[in-house]
């Protein structure tokens, strides 16, 4: 026995030959709604404005052919509901009226909202991307440093501003490696190892190209697709000479000029006034900045980069004002390039004279430190003394040379784990950070499990 499955429409209008409603019932899912005042009025009075051309339309199709097409209009509801409803229009025997059975489509109608709003979320989405990307692509073009970017697998130059290309001649394609000076190599190869592990290098001295010329290098590790790259800043090395010959040329016992000590700092030193701007800034905090110049930095907002909610340039000038200090306080400081970096910032303020002000302003110091390394270190840390104090557990039970085998499995399986981190899971840059081949690190990452999820980019693949 065949078995009809009956599908009761959403809404049923009866109607006259004029399209008079004589007759209406609706679904279980639509039972609530008062239909009884449409009773005796024209389907069209039951729609909207722009609906009633539709109705129209359907009635003399049904009239006409026996059977209208599907249309869609907005029903109108007593109660004041207005909802999406496709209807189609059959013509009974004779003379004896017609019937319109409608669907609701006010779940379709609700999809389609989301959708839009979806697409128009992933389109703002997008022009942010551009609009972040060619505001990136112009600090690029327009530094008055030279910048390169090198991939990080074959030092090889993917990017060079007109800088670079101008002051030194590069080009796209070569092999960056082959313009440091011999006597550097050794150098520069301890700079992008140690921008590989902490993700930025501070500036050294190399000497590049056929004459050998001095420049101040800086490195900084970046993801991107197919692999990890480095950001090469070069800084004519000039002013960097004439700062170590003034300090050489000091007698002993004289004390280095402060400015000389603050540009040697490790940790970065900004002077701001009162109203937030930048007057002074060391070079180790131009890294954190990601800014190729002091210059670039100097009247510019410190909000610009340090700008976390509830802890920012206003709240540390609050908090110096109300305390007279701040002492480590911790904040995230985002470089121009967008590199997050989580930071301690203290600092203090005095009273100092300034260049066309008639009375002294009050200017501020701060002292901001890189902590990245060591929040992270210390976790790695945590973790691994809680693995060995499991395995102290088993004194006793298990034999020594194996619980030693067991100890350095686990110290190693952290060192593989801590360098894949570092490189952003590039195999190829973790193997030469750890100083394996790329089969030996292959055969480890299967013996410890960590072969899966672990791709990293083309470079490191095997």
């Amino acid at each position: 026995m065949t078995r009809v499955a009956v599908i009761q429409p959403d809404i049923m209008l009866t109607l006259d030959w004029e399209g008079v409603i004589r007759n209406a019932a609706l679904s279980e899912t639509m039972r609530g709604e008062p239909v009884s005042e449409w009773l005796g009025r024209p389907w069209m009075e039951t729609v909207s404005d722009i609906g009633g051309l539709q109705v129209r339309r359907m009635v003399e199709d049904a009239r006409a052919s026996g059977v209208s097409a599907y249309l869609q209009v907005t029903q109108r509801f007593p109660s004041g509901l207005e909802i999406p409803v496709e209807y189609t229009t059959v013509r009974l025997g004779g003379q004896a009226g017609l019937i319109a059975v409608g669907k609701n489509l006010q779940a379709v109608a609700e999809l389609q909202s989301r959708l839009v709003a979806a697409q128009q979320a992933r389109e703002q989405d997008y022009w942010k991307l551009r609009e972040i990307e060619t505001r990136s692509r112009l600090l690029f073009d327009a530094s008055s440093e030279a910048v390169l970017v090198i991939a990080a697998s074959t030092l090889r130059i993917v990017e060079a501003n007109p800088a670079a290309i101008r002051e030194l001649g590069l080009a796209p394609g070569w092999n960056f490696a082959d313009e440091v000076a011999p006597r550097d190599r050794a150098a520069f190869r301890d700079v992008l190892l140690r921008a590989r592990e902490q993700g930025r290098a501070p500036g050294v001295m190399m000497h590049l190209g056929t004459e050998a010329t001095p420049w101040l290098l800086r490195a900084s590790l970046m993801a991107r697709n197919p692999g990890p790259v480095f950001l090469i800043q070069l800084t004519p090395a000039t002013v960097q000479a004439q700062v170590q010959e003034m300090a050489e040329e000091q007698p002993r016992g004289v004390p280095l000029r402060g400015d000389a000590l603050l540009e040697e700092m490790p940790d970065g030193f900004v002077v701001i006034d009162q109203g937030g701007t930048i007057r002074r800034a060391n070079r180790a905090f131009l890294d954190l900045a990601q800014a190729g110049s002091e210059n670039s930095v100097v009247g510019e907002k410190l909000d610009r980069w340090l700008a976390q909610p509830g802890m920012d340039a206003t709240v540390l000038m609050q908090t110096i004002a109300q305390h007279g200090e701040v002492r480590l306080l911790p904040a995230t400081l985002t470089g121009s390039l967008g590199t997050e970096t989580e930071v301690e910032v203290s600092g203090a303020a005095i009273r100092a004279p300034v260049r066309g002000a008639s009375d002294d302003q009050r200017m501020m110091g701060f002292i901001i430190r890189d902590i990245g390394r060591r929040m992270l270190a210390s976790g790695e840390a945590a973790a691994l003394r809680a693995a060995l104090g499991a395995l102290a557990n088993d004194v006793g039970r298990v034999p020594l040379p194996a619980m030693v085998r067991s100890t350095a499995a686990l110290v190693e399986r952290a060192c593989i784990e801590r360098a894949l981190r570092l490189a952003g899971n590039n195999r190829t840059a973790a193997a030469d950070a750890l100083g394996l081949s790329r089969q030996s690190l292959y055969a480890k990452l299967e013996r410890y499990g960590l072969s899966e999820d672990r791709e990293g980019s083309a470079e490191g693949r095997p």
